[in-house]
């Protein structure tokens, strides 16, 4: 059989096509009704004030799943109703348009005005100017449109694409089973197309421009001069092979001279920080090999307390989370990090096992090395993680507490996901009465949750050693956001709710879930305490897990202040 032209394969598509065109007929009345409610449930509060072009985003994706609800619901009733004679006929259907129309265009003015004031409230609960140019949010109903208007087009290209493989199959099989075999076909053409095609080449092309933006170096940050840090004098890793992240962690060490004013008079040493970077060696193995080897180099196991810190998908470690370590001991400190991916963690998120297999191999590098040490010489293992960061060092020990406790020496989670095997089954086996934003586990008497720092006296009962911390806002979408809000309704709307989450937000079905999945992109756009950004509490944490002896709380709010002002 000869290969088919393009012009063959058009006309054996419009000979099975027959009929069908990409718009066929007009939009569902059911549709459109559902579109209309949902475009307006999208505009109540959610957990993060939105740009209007943001919200205009949310808005006209969920309309588009709105429409989606609406036509099937509308099919299936029309079904029913003619099976049983009840069905008004196609034109009382023609009459409840511009009934429809009517009370659409009215819902979206209305709600679209009121969302404004939503915003202000919202923007109040995580202390934002409330203004709210309205000039910019009369855009949001046209931008929403835009959306679903394109997405709608998508699916009936879908659906076309459906009948026109099904009427060729129906030569050869029932209708029925050449429907099925129809969607079947297209459902795996599209999968294909976009995981094999579209998700792994922009995977590629993202992958590729942050490996290029990985080889610059943050202006200010010089290459050190000090045997205690990577990519100096004598270092198994050059500082070329650090990578952007690795560089800027390195290059921003808190240095001796900044920490002896501080010091007060305590012996203060140059802090170790040691990191690997994706090119530094050729394998996981190799790279978790060469992070103890420099930690022997440097000196890093004979320091007080050294820190494994799980990095997020660039490599980076906050300096809010590794500087108060080295202010608290005056520098008789060591930091160890690694390297896994290129990809900012949005998107290496989607390859989450490429962190957890990175946080495993660099804990049980370090800890089998710390475990040949003397007992009374060796230091203090802590385990240190900020959003994907956590969910690595989560992962190095298993997802256990009994092991986290008996492993390491403390341990400090920020901004967890959903996805964090430990965060998930502590919060719930929490305790009856305690909310799912703060809960409370076996009397606190190992872990604690905080978002300030009065949370770590919650419960009144003793903590004993070794303590282990998660900060997570009530306003955090990194947190909160999972598949399953897309159909259940979360413990953390329940009532009491932490301080920073708006009493008028409500769980819609399908539409919390886009709405949360929309805060993300805004998660670090607001002040310290809310979001995802947590400003100096790792401090007070850090006090609270491994102070230095003669350490107060007077000192842990000096050094709040310090931080702060730099």
């Amino acid at each position: 059989m000869p290969p088919r032209t393009p012009a063959r394969v058009k006309d054996w598509a419009r000979r099975h096509a027959g009929p069908a065109r990409v718009v066929r007929r007009a939009p569902s009345w059911g549709g459109t009704a559902m579109a209309t409610a949902f475009y307006c449930l999208s505009l109540t509060p959610s957990l993060l004030p939105r740009a209007w072009w943001l919200q205009g985003l949310a808005a006209g994706v969920t309309a588009a799943v709105g429409y989606a609800v609406g036509a099937v619901l509308e099919s299936a009733t029309r079904a029913l109703a003619r099976r049983t004679g009840t069905d008004p006929g196609p034109g009382a259907r023609r009459a409840m348009w511009p009934v429809l129309g009517t009370l659409a265009a009215l819902a979206v003015v209305v709600v679209t005005a009121r969302s404004a004031g939503w915003q202000r409230e919202v923007r109040r609960a995580v202390a934002m100017d409330p203004h709210v140019a309205w000039w910019q949010w009369m855009w949001v109903p046209f931008v929403a449109a835009v959306i679903a208007a394109l997405l709608l087009l998508a699916a009936r290209t879908v659906r076309l694409a459906t009948r026109i493989v099904a009427h060729a199959l129906g030569a050869h099989v029932p209708r029925p089973v050449a429907y099925a075999t129809g969607t079947a076909l297209i459902a795996l053409v599209i999968v294909g197309v976009v995981q094999g095609f579209l998700l792994s080449t922009a995977l590629r092309v993202v992958e590729s421009a942050a490996s290029l933006t990985d080889q610059g170096t943050t202006e200010g940050i010089v290459r050190p001069d000090l045997a205690t840090l990577s990519g100096g004098p004598g270092s198994a890793t050059p500082w070329d092979s650090l990578g952007a992240k690795g560089r800027d962690f390195i290059g921003s060490v808190t240095p001796r001279t900044e920490l002896a004013p501080f010091a007060e008079g305590r012996t203060v040493k140059d802090p170790v920080r040691v990191y690997v970077g994706l090119r530094s060696a050729d394998t996981l193995k190799e790279r978790a090999a060469l992070a103890v080897l420099e930690l022997d180099r440097t000196g890093g196991f004979s320091r007080k307390v050294l820190a494994v810190m799980g990095t997020t998908g660039t490599g980076w470690v906050n300096d809010q989370g590794s500087r108060p370590l080295e202010y608290m001991w005056a520098g008789d400190s060591a930091l160890v990090a690694m390297q896994y991916s290129y990809l900012p963690s949005w998107v290496s998120v989607l390859t989450e096992d490429e962190a957890a297999d990175a946080g495993r191999a660099l804990f049980d590098a370090v800890h089998d090395k710390w475990q040949t040490l003397p007992a009374d010489s060796r230091p203090r293992l802590v385990v240190y993680g900020e959003s994907l960061g956590s969910y690595a060092m989560e992962t190095a020990v298993g997802g256990s507490l009994s092991a986290l406790t008996s492993e390491t020496g403390g341990a400090l989670f920020i901004g967890p996901t959903y996805s964090n095997p430990l965060w998930k089954k502590i919060t719930a086996d929490r305790e009856a009465g305690s909310p799912e934003w703060r809960p409370v586990v076996d009397r606190g008497v190992a872990v604690r949750f905080a978002q300030v720092p009065e949370d770590y006296g919650i419960p009144n009962a003793p903590w004993r050693q070794p303590r282990t911390v998660y900060l997570q806002n009530g306003s955090d979408p990194v947190i909160w956001w999972s598949p399953g809000l897309a159909f259940h309704q979360p413990d953390w709307l329940d009532r009491p709710r932490a301080r920073d989450v708006s009493p008028a937000m409500q769980w819609y079905p399908l539409v919390t879930f886009w709405q949360v999945a929309c805060d993300l992109a805004g998660a670090d756009s607001v002040p310290d305490g809310y979001g995802h950004r947590y400003g100096a509490m790792p401090t007070s944490a850090w006090a609270q897990i491994t102070r230095p002896p003669g350490w107060t709380d007077a000192d842990t709010a000096r050094l709040a202040d310090h931080l702060a002002a730099q």
